[in-house]
């Protein structure tokens, strides 16, 4: 089969298997490696893009699903100029430590930022509870969550 979607602002069509994963069709085909293979689950975040700007586990989410679709990595996130208002936060706030998590956390901030749901600490833990990070402690994270909420609003 054919999977025709728009892959960070450009259209594509690629071949592949009816049970492809979004996650293999876009870190194999495309090179994008931003998005992660961690749990396979669906419980880490590691592997978070954005489709019609919501985040989704691409480790199953099936590639023909994004059919006629947006879909966002975090390599055509860091093309848009908002990007830069992220990166800066997770830096002042040393949220970033093996970086392993962290394109993950940066898209979903951005689906929530883009819904207005940072305003408060407990839409931000909400908003994050699908996300994993194994070294920071989440405290830096949150912090610079708030920074690009209050930025944003």
């Amino acid at each position: 089969m054919t999977v025709e979607f728009t892959l960070n602002g450009r259209q594509v069509s690629v071949p592949a298997e009816p049970n492809t994963l979004l996650l293999d069709l876009l870190r194999d085909h495309f090179r994008l490696t931003g998005a992660k293979r961690s749990c396979d689950v669906q419980v880490c975040g590691s592997c978070t893009v954005l489709v019609d700007g919501g985040p989704v586990s691409a480790c199953t989410y099936l590639a023909h699903e994004a059919a006629g679709r947006e879909v966002l990595t975090i390599e055509g996130f860091a093309e848009l100029p908002e990007f830069e208002h992220y990166a800066s936060a997770f830096e002042r706030h040393a949220a970033v430590q093996c970086g392993f998590c962290t394109p993950g956390f940066l898209l979903t901030l951005k689906s929530l930022r883009d819904a207005g749901d940072l305003e408060t600490e407990e839409d931000i833990r909400h908003g994050l509870d699908g996300n994993l990070c194994r070294c920071t402690g989440y405290r830096a994270i949150l912090e610079a969550a708030r920074d690009i909420g209050e930025v944003a609003a």
